[in-house]
């Protein structure tokens, strides 16, 4: 991907000095203007091409849609509840979070309300503060021998699991996506939700907060759990249910719990905060100044990486581009570009495009698929009115449009290795195009059933025209052009020489009337690559 120029940041919240720091060393413009309301912030951001916040900034829809210039939020910290995601994404708006920045913060947070579940210290610290001396009140349990449920194994929950298995606790775990052979390096034992909940001693909870994970432990959970059971939740509110935990605790079928987060922050509804047998803290899972330091410094680290086409870390809508720092990624973004775009040109009677479908062949493509099918798209929609596609917005463009996307890979097969072939299909009309990338350039090897004696060169001005073969063809179209002063500098023909096929000529510029070439061809198209 060619790097992404950003001059000008926002910062709407204090975060550690090296954020700014960092990015002015490396020519970006920075702004701290934090505590705004949200129509101030509306007004201001129109004129930053980035915006850096922490979590108590609201970036909804209507601010991100306020913003021309915007091309990147960056949010010092690991979640993203405060960003509409889904709008950054369909205006093409990176979002970026510091996914390592506050791991030791909150895992050290988790353990330390794990110990203090274990042996009452808060309770134990408040009693002795009123003038009390209660050894029996706060008779606690030892951690040794105890069985931790960690439910989520990426960052967070790895350091979990290693220090409370420092303490002699025995680690099981259950995550989708961290594989079992990879946990249990760690000394997590993976298993299922349904094997867990009746082992657990202690639970504690480090997932992202979505639709799957909203009530993960409820009702139906706790009734599974062992009577006692003590929960510990410093990822997002509602992932425990709350008013289902209440409940547990009022029963006895939760023996405590270690709260950080709530639903709503912070909780009106002082009926979890108030109980004897909860700890509450207001959201301090990355309090520290070390996580401070580490998010500010790290999210101005990866706009920088990301401006001088580096790397991309932390982009949470736009994984595909992260495969696309490397000059091949470029030459084949342009490729599918420029295949999407040509189809786009030379199918004008066709549209609205129903389905599209992109294969990639050979190994030099294998890891390019994705990328490739959102270039082609791009190209494809670029000149929709009302549509600015890029390679972060386009899947879900498509999607919004009706257009049905289909990908795959072939492995190589000898003269075929390294080639994109597009197919779209409209009102029932199918098209087709095939490229490759010969040379560091590329070019266009076929459009519909015409297969190119000499490929096309996918730079410049290019005019496509459909005729039958005539040996007079190219110079009837020569002068033509000449008319209008276009003069014609490659010229690339079909390697069959029957029926009516695609042709196509380099210019020194577009010429301003294709109905000119009426009497000659049946079908023009130009374009600009």
């Amino acid at each position: 991907m060619a790097p992404i120029s950003i001059q000008t940041v926002l910062i709407s919240e204090s975060v550690d000095p090296r954020c700014k720091a960092i990015l002015e060393e490396n020519g970006i413009r920075v702004t701290e203007k934090p505590n705004m309301k949200r129509d101030e912030l509306m007004a201001e951001i129109k004129d930053y091409d980035g915006l850096v916040v922490r979590s108590a900034t609201k970036v909804s829809a209507d601010v991100i849609n306020a913003a021309d210039n915007l091309k990147i939020i960056g949010r010092a910290g690991t979640g993203v509840d405060n960003v509409d995601v889904d709008a950054a994404t369909m205006k093409g708006v990176i979002v970026m979070n510091t996914p390592s920045g506050n791991t030791i913060s909150a895992a050290e947070l988790t353990c330390a309300l794990l110990m203090s579940l274990s042996r009452n210290v808060p309770q134990a610290a408040m009693s002795m503060k009123q003038g009390n001396w209660d050894r029996k009140k706060f008779m606690g349990a030892e951690l040794y021998g105890k069985v931790l449920g960690i439910l989520g194994l990426g960052r967070i929950g790895k350091e979990v699991s290693s220090r409370m298995q420092s303490f002699g606790m025995r680690t099981i775990g259950y995550d989708p996506i961290t594989p079992v052979e990879v946990s249990a390096g760690w000394g997590v034992e993976q298993m299922s939700l349904e094997q867990l909940w009746p082992q657990c001693d202690y639970i504690t909870v480090h997932t992202p907060l979505m639709p799957s994970t909203v009530g993960l432990l409820g009702d139906e959970t706790f009734a599974k759990c062992k009577k006692g059971v003590k929960v510990v939740n410093c990822a997002r509110g509602g992932i425990v249910d709350e008013a289902a935990l209440l409940r547990a605790l009022e029963s006895g079928q939760c023996g405590g719990a270690g709260l950080d987060v709530f639903v709503e922050e912070p909780p009106k509804n002082r009926a979890l905060v108030d109980h004897p047998n909860v700890i509450s803290c207001p959201h301090l899972g990355a309090s520290t100044k070390e996580a401070q330091a580490r998010c500010g410094e790290d999210i101005a680290l990866q706009i920088v990486d990301m401006v001088k086409g580096t790397k991309l870390v932390g982009a949470v809508n736009a994984p595909v581009l992260a495969s696309t720092f490397s000059q091949d990624s470029h030459q084949l973004i342009k490729l599918g570009e420029a295949i999407g775009a040509v189809l786009q040109s030379c199918t004008t009677s066709q549209k609205p495009f129903k389905q599209v479908r992109i294969t990639t062949r050979g190994d030099c493509m294998k890891s390019s698929t994705a990328y490739m099918t959102s270039s082609v798209l791009v190209g494809l929609l670029s000149r929709d009115s009302g549509c600015c596609p890029n390679l972060i917005n386009v899947l879900s463009q498509a999607k919004e449009s009706g257009i049905e996307v289909n990908q795959s890979h072939c492995a190589s097969d000898g003269a075929a290795s390294g080639v994109c072939t597009v197919e779209v299909e409209a009102t029932g009309c199918r098209s087709k195009a095939s490229g490759a990338v010969q040379g560091g350039v590329p070019v266009l090897l076929q459009l519909s059933d015409s297969v190119f004696r000499q490929p096309v060169s996918l730079a410049g001005n290019l005019l496509f025209f459909k005729a039958s073969p005539s040996p007079q063809l190219l110079s009837s179209v020569a002068g033509l052009l000449a008319t209008e002063g276009v003069e014609i500098e490659s010229f690339s023909a079909p390697a069959d020489r029957s029926g009516d096929l695609w042709y196509c000529v380099g210019v020194s510029s577009l010429p301003r009337d294709l109905s000119a070439l009426k009497p000659l061809v049946k079908e023009a198209a130009q374009i600009t690559i």
